[in-house]
């Protein structure tokens, strides 16, 4: 499944933007792309169910069917139903918000689908640059007229373009390079031997987008699953890493509320981390406090958003409650053993050897378990008095999923958000019935992908920093050079804590 979302700043009012793009058989009237559009069955446009069927400029015809629609969200979401392109299981969604600065209009355009593997990144370049980038040009031209244009200076895109390549690959839409940075590029799927130290290139920042120059970036599990590509998120060649702290250095056209020189940090798709400086959408930075330091934003913001949220929002950690806590010698690890701790759980973790024991000790774990000198199941049973884990969270797999189901009590609560050492594999369901057993899989970017979703998250942790409730040791520092020494020590749990790369 493939996920594309763009957003925008529209410079009118949201109801003058919500008035064209609720008419859902209206699109020929903006969108460049589109010859004509009639709806199925003389259906009123706004009727959720209903069908356009409309022409390209080439002749090309597609439909598309309205599944929701909502005036007092502005937000629509529809479908495609039939297309000549192999976009399967196409399902997109308008949403729009207003602006208090100047009374603009924000604009978030997303889909997901199923494009074949070999055309993936052709589709991915037509839905981005063809149709939602396009889109939002027509429609500042259209609600403009007669007022300055902000120009558009890195991507023109010829919109017209969509139609002509509706049969036929789309050539790839770029921005013009404007200058080098340094990267880590992953050139094939592989292990950490795949990480290569190059000059790419650098467009100027587009309508949108900021330039950020990196000083520090996080290394997280998730940056090895790219590697590998177990996770979708990287096609090579291409830039890995989802968290980094630094200070913007450019400005690109119709970005308001940030400054040139101002400290932020990120933890997000999508991927591109790993380098000097790179371009992004700005709506998921945060602004870093003068308290909180690149190194430790870039080494544990990922891991305090997610812990944030796993202890909240997945399950909700009570006084009272048993936790067991696996890798907890690791980044996340210790976040969850002294978050767990303070909300008032009884804190059982688990390591691979007596350093990492003594050192999660000193954390707060009220129970320490070296996982390879006995059987963590048991132990946790002895220690409960045969009760049983509330709650496991549960990032290593393979390994410790078995033993995870075993140390849960009646009515627990597996969190497998991770799979260090490898995938868990299938298993009967019919089996957790004799416990009633809750099993979950959280995705960081279905708690975190919009600034509503992310702020209390980020709020949260920079307050348990700052009351003592957390504490991040120093992370382990490599030059970005070196990123796979740093790919190489995580995969063989020879680290603990947080691990970064410097520029």
């Amino acid at each position: 499944m493939v996920q594309v979302c763009q957003s925008t700043i529209i410079d009118a009012p949201i109801d003058e933007v919500w008035r064209v793009l609720r008419d859902f058989n209206g699109h020929d009237r903006w969108h460049p792309a589109i010859a004509s559009s009639v709806i199925e069955n003389g259906e009123p446009v706004d009727a959720v169910g209903s069908v356009r069927r409309f022409r390209l400029a080439d002749g090309g015809e597609l439909r598309e069917q309205l599944l929701s629609l909502s005036d007092e969200e502005c937000r629509l979401t529809y479908c495609l139903l039939e297309s000549p392109l192999p976009l399967m299981g196409y399902v997109a969604s308008i949403r729009l918000k207003p602006v208090t600065d100047g009374n603009r209009t924000f604009w978030e355009w997303r889909s997901e689908f199923h494009p074949p593997a070999n055309r993936r990144d052709e589709l991915v370049r037509l839905v981005t640059d063809g149709i939602y980038r396009a889109g939002f040009a027509a429609i500042r031209k259209l609600l403009s007229v007669g007022q300055r244009q902000v120009p558009i200076v890195a991507r023109a895109v010829d919109a017209p373009a969509v139609a002509r390549a509706m049969p036929k690959p789309v050539e790839p839409v770029s921005a013009a390079v404007s200058d080098r940075t340094r990267a880590i590029v992953v050139a094939k799927y592989g292990g950490p031997e795949v990480l290569e130290f190059r000059e790419i290139g650098l467009s100027e920042p587009a309508y949108g987008e900021v330039r950020i120059r990196h000083t520090v970036i996080g290394v997280n599990f998730i940056d090895v699953y790219c590697r590998t590509g177990y996770f979708d998120l990287l096609s090579p060649p291409g830039v890995p890493g989802m968290e980094a702290a630094g200070v913007i250095e450019a400005i690109g056209p119709g970005v308001s509320g940030v400054s040139v020189g101002e400290r932020v940090a990120y933890a997000c798709p999508p991927v591109g981390a790993y380098s000097e400086r790179r371009n992004m959408l700005p709506e998921l930075l945060v602004r870093l406090p003068d308290d909180i330091s690149d190194e430790i934003a870039a080494g544990a913001l990922l891991k305090g958003v997610a812990a944030s949220f796993l202890l909240h929002d997945v399950q909700p950690v009570r006084p009272g409650s048993v936790v067991l806590v696996h890798a907890a010698a690791g980044g996340i690890g210790q976040v969850l053993v002294q978050w767990a701790r303070h909300l008032g759980a009884t804190v059982i973790a688990t390591v691979s050897n007596d350093d990492k024991a003594r050192l999660v000790e000193r954390l707060g774990a009220h129970h320490v378990i070296v996982y390879t000198s006995e059987n963590f199941a048991d132990a946790v049973m002895e220690i409960t008095g045969g009760r049983g884990a509330d709650v496991v969270y549960d990032a290593v797999g393979n390994d410790t999923f078995a033993g995870s189901l075993a140390a849960l009590g009646v009515r627990g609560h597996l969190v497998s958000f991770g799979q260090a050492s490898g995938p868990v594999g299938n298993w009967d369901i019919g089996r957790f019935s004799s416990k009633s057993i809750t099993v979950s899989r959280p995705n960081y970017g279905h708690f975190t992908d919009t600034q509503e979703k992310l702020a209390p998250h980020v709020n949260r942790f920079f307050s348990a920093l700052r009351q003592g409730i957390v504490r991040i040791e120093p992370p382990r520092r490599y030059p970005l050079a070196q990123a796979a020494d740093a790919h190489r020590d995580l995969e063989s749990r020879r680290s603990t804590g947080s691990l970064v790369l410097t520029v």
